[in-house]
């Protein structure tokens, strides 16, 4: 196992995001899912001079885009967008792409469960073949039920990575795991050799420790089935607007290159655009409390 993190979080230079990563201990990014905005020839040398790596990206599914949409075209749009992100993993030499089916924030249905089950089985399968040829693997993402209504628990997402090829594979997130499944540590169990990618946040997703979660037992659960894949951060800080705010610099007052669609996500998920100081801060939160539970387990 090793240590990564995803960049979405904050809108900032791929170049500062890299060296702050090689800085704490981390071994890899899995870059966010716009193969427009990146280079793959310059983030490839960027990360080879910093002694890091690609270990994949996860999609960015904004309003637009959506597997199992009832409207053919978004369907078509979104297969494409999901091949697009792989061939940007290809070029960047990573290992897996993890993969949100519906639209994140949407949780209405389009359709009939067969429907949308039909549709979504239907554009991973075309998304898998061009995994195969790329060599890059699917791992399908369940979201908790506040963020999609599609797919929400491990055993949801397994069903569906079962239905669309024998080598699809899933991506759990402990934040998610904490709120949909009964059994986290059961969960990854279940898993077992389909289990491609792990982000981690704590329960109130903040940075690992920040919270309630035994990293030491999801840690050794990961070891136990044989994953030797990416520990993956993914916090998204909270923003407290009271009184109470333990954190006062957490707000970056000046944002920049960042779009207003991005804005949106971010906003969405988070409250806020974090700042510099604090985002720092919880990467270094992160690799302090996991770097030697991975050393430990490997």
């Amino acid at each position: 196992m090793h240590l990564s993190m995803h960049n979405w979080m904050r809108a900032e230079p791929i170049e500062v995001t890299i060296r702050r990563l090689a800085k704490y201990g981390y071994e890899s990014i899995e870059i966010s899912g716009e193969p427009e905005k990146y280079n793959t020839k310059e983030v490839r040398k960027l990360l080879q001079d910093n002694g890091l790596r690609c270990w994949g990206a996860v999609t960015l599914m904004f309003p637009g885009l959506n597997l199992p949409s009832k409207d053919e075209a978004i369907r078509a749009k979104s297969v494409k967008y999901v091949k697009d992100c792989i061939t940007m993993v290809k070029e960047l030499e990573g290992h897996e792409i993890t993969i949100v089916p519906g639209t994140v924030g949407k949780v209405n249905p389009d359709s009939t469960p067969e429907n949308e089950w039909k549709w979504a089985v239907e554009g991973l399968k075309e998304i898998y073949a061009h995994g195969q040829q790329a060599g890059v693997k699917l791992a399908l993402e369940p979201l908790n039920r506040f963020e999609t209504y599609f797919i929400s628990r491990a055993d949801q997402a397994l069903a569906l990575a079962e239905a669309v090829g024998p080598d699809c594979g899933v991506c759990l997130d402990a934040f998610h795991l904490n709120i949909e499944d009964a059994d986290m540590l059961g969960s990854i169990r279940k898993a077992g050799k389909r289990l491609v990618d792990f982000h981690v946040a704590d329960n109130n997703r903040l940075a690992c420790g920040m919270g309630s979660l035994n990293w030491s037992a999801i840690v050794r659960t990961l070891k136990s089935i044989g994953y030797d894949g990416a520990l993956t951060v993914e916090f998204v800080a909270p923003v407290d607007r009271t009184p109470a705010n333990p954190f006062p610099n957490a707000v970056e007052k000046n944002p920049v290159n960042i779009s207003a669609e991005q804005l949106k996500f971010i906003e969405d998920h988070g409250s806020s655009l974090l700042s510099e100081e604090f985002y720092d801060w919880l990467v270094g939160r992160c690799a302090q409390v996991l770097l030697p539970l991975v050393k430990d387990y490997v």
